[in-house]
């Protein structure tokens, strides 16, 4: 199932529906606006909140935090030592990895478990400017947490490039 996701959404405060490939409104993201950190919650179309992201305010390097039910459920980290310029691992709780690599920035990269792809993100499949997809290619994979953790790399790769 591809889902249609808009480059320019994601400011504190910011809210904008994700929709499916059939144009069908799926996902809210709500920008969370005066907080300290970085806060968006991805909610269902009653308004339930699946997940939260966080960016995290001490750390040493750049980390986002995915939380469901008030809980942690990933965290997101840039790779240390990788050949991949653009490389992130995604811990989940319990403690499975994936791993996100390609061409951040240009919206053109994958999301993978041990080698077995999840999802791919791409501009290619929709002609509206400043939107990209996610591609959720395995079925039993969990949509919410796919779509949140394309939207941590991106926002961590943006802020890598600005600073």
């Amino acid at each position: 199932m591809r889902y249609l996701v808009r480059d320019r959404i994601f400011g504190i405060g910011e809210d904008y529906w994700i929709e499916d490939e059939h144009g069908r409104r799926v996902f809210l993201v709500d920008g969370k606006a005066l907080r300290l950190r970085e806060t968006f919650e991805l909610k269902d179309r009653s308004g339930q909140v699946l997940v939260t992201i966080r960016k995290k305010m001490l750390s040493l390097r750049d980390t986002m935090q995915i939380e469901r039910d008030g809980r942690p459920l990933a965290t997101i980290r840039k790779k240390r030592l990788s050949l991949i310029r653009n490389h992130y691992r995604v811990e989940l709780v319990d403690g499975t990895e994936l791993d996100v690599g390609g061409k951040i920035l240009d919206r053109e990269f994958t999301v993978e478990h041990e080698g077995e792809l999840l999802a791919h993100i791409s501009r290619k499949w929709f002609s509206i400017r400043d939107a990209y997809a996610v591609n959720v290619v395995r079925e039993e994979a969990d949509p919410a947490l796919l779509i949140a953790t394309a939207v941590c790399v991106i926002r961590m790769a943006e802020h890598h490039e600005e600073g």
